[in-house]
């Protein structure tokens, strides 16, 4: 760990900001530690004046994005009120993408990068992210999903996760912050102590962690002390109460978690930043100013605030409770200046990294991923390298490449919260841009009809099912099976974690992505 991560940071120096509880200074400090996303793809006047004023984050989503002259425009007009402004994003690659949302992420995700176990792979997907990333000005990306997996049915990690391995996950985890930090862009990993052993998405309600606190040193905490020996720049904190760990308190708010465990025994020294402060798994518990005063007194050091009212209320409410909280004697000064000064020394590593940006972006991999014009050849490769083919009737399986256009059957999954809404499956689009004719129809919980798969017409069609983590959702289930039934020589695509095979052809991507999608689509059309 170098230097600059020790665990103690002062307070004092040229602009850190500091003052006594009743100077200017103070406010100065609670903004300092807010990451608050907005809406828009403009910086509203309200964010303008709070960056002014020494607002130290902001959080960029799908919403905010259009494409990558947009996103760099939109991060420079930020850096033009604050240029010490720590701008982050979930960009995870796969299923969670914000700058790649519109058409899916030109990179598999975490699961795919798993299942093939390269860990140079994994490094240069990571640089190849970051290198989007340096190009649009970012400086902290929340990722990589350091979590491991231990229950398939995990409605929130599942291919967030390079796998249920903790050696496998720690050895990927290290490998994506050494890629992504190498690019001139923050790592953080996430979401600490582990997230990985729930049945409960935290964007929904407050999850538990059942483990023993043996087990949770065996299985959760290697990825994330490897991030932290690593050099890890940031970590993430879980809304997860983890009782062997603190019996009362979700890790958000736990000084014995944050405090005592990630900075006294794991020796973090960086950026401990919440998961979004408005999530139902904490909202319910305490007033938001609360629940940041007592993130910040458990050793958080900046407080993701993914949902920002009209005018910022929420966020300027935020400060005052933090600065409130000072004044009374509930959040001691030193700690908010030392977290403040954590936030400020990101800052400081992103600046000292620009020459690390400048070369990456030079590079030739373009980052883009156009897959047209022969460009994302890292992300296709990697792709590939996960996708995972099962015969299970070689009687019944149609031949490939397929001779006519098939009849697509999306089962459309429901994508937890962390996911963009509207991220496209894209096999459909995939099939039909290099097989004109391909059919499609979408099945869904809500509108759960089959099309006619008989003999005949349309129907006489190869039928291509696609269905993600259908062991986990029974309607999805239900479905799938029920299509098998009627056509036993179904080809069935598996975007998530794959259960058991089912179809004449089973085919398991790892991983919902534009990539992942492409090489489905070149499988079934070229026999690539």
């Amino acid at each position: 760990m170098s230097d600059n991560m020790s665990g103690s940071t002062s307070p004092g120096g040229s602009g850190r900001p500091g003052g006594s509880s009743g100077d200017p200074g103070l406010a100065r400090m609670a903004m300092t530690v807010l990451q608050p996303g907005f809406d828009g793809t403009e910086p509203p006047e309200w964010l303008r004046r709070a960056l002014g004023e020494g607002l130290g984050g902001a959080v960029l989503f799908a919403r905010n994005l259009t494409g990558p002259a947009q996103t760099a425009e939109l991060v420079a007009a930020l850096r033009r009120e604050n240029p010490d402004v720590v701008v982050a994003v979930d960009e995870e690659g796969g299923a969670v993408t914000r700058l790649e949302a519109a058409a899916g992420s030109s990179w598999p995700g975490n699961l795919a990068l798993g299942v093939a176990d390269d860990a140079g792979r994994t490094e240069r997907v990571a640089r190849g992210i970051g290198r989007m990333l340096a190009a649009a000005g970012i400086t902290l990306d929340y990722a990589p999903d350091a979590d491991v997996n231990a229950d398939p049915r995990n409605p929130v990690i599942g291919i967030r996760s390079f796998g249920g391995d903790p050696a496998l996950v720690s050895r990927h985890t290290a490998a994506w912050i050494r890629g992504m930090q190498g690019a001139g862009v923050a790592a953080c990993a996430k979401h600490f102590p582990g997230h990985g052993d729930t049945v409960t998405d935290s964007h929904l309600a407050l999850p538990t962690v059942h483990a023993s606190l043996d087990l949770l040193r065996e299985r959760d905490l290697p990825p994330f002390r490897a991030a932290v020996e690593t050099g890890v720049r940031a970590v993430m904190c879980g809304h997860l109460l983890v009782p062997a760990l603190d019996p009362d308190r979700p890790a958000t708010l736990s000084r014995p978690i944050l405090t005592g465990l990630l900075r006294e025994e794991l020796g973090f020294g960086g950026v401990l930043v919440t998961d979004a402060i408005e999530m139902g798994a904490v909202a319910a518990l305490h007033p938001p100013g609360e629940l940041a005063v007592r993130a910040l007194a458990a050793g958080a050091d900046a407080i993701c605030v993914g949902a920002s009212s009209p005018g910022g209320e929420n966020v300027l409410a935020m400060r005052d409770a933090i600065v409130a909280a000072v004044r009374r004697g509930e959040l001691a000064e030193e700690r908010l200046a030392e977290a403040a000064a954590r936030v400020l020394d990101l800052a400081a590593w992103y600046t000292a990294n620009a020459a690390a940006r400048a070369k990456v972006t030079g590079e030739r991999e373009d980052a883009s991923g156009d897959l047209g014009t022969g460009s994302g050849e890292l992300g296709m490769e990697a792709a590939r390298a996960a996708l995972r083919v099962t015969v299970r009737d070689a009687r019944l399986a149609p031949a490939l490449p397929l001779a006519r256009p098939p009849l697509v059957v999306d089962i459309a999954p429901r994508l937890n919260l962390a996911v963009a809404p509207g991220t496209p499956t894209g096999i459909f689009g995939a099939m039909t841009e290099l097989m004109p004719g391909t059919a499609g129809h979408t099945v869904t919980a809500d509108s759960p009809g089959l099309p006619d798969l008989g003999e005949g017409g349309e129907a006489g069609r190869p039928l291509v099912l696609v269905a993600h983590d259908a062991h986990r959702q029974p309607w999805a289930a239900e479905i799938l099976a029920r299509a098998v039934r009627l056509r036993p020589d179904a080809i069935v695509v598996e975007t998530g974690v794959p259960g058991e095979p089912a179809g004449a052809v089973h085919i398991a991507t790892h991983g919902i992505s534009r990539v992942s999608a492409r090489i489905v689509a070149l499988h079934l059309t070229c026999g690539q």
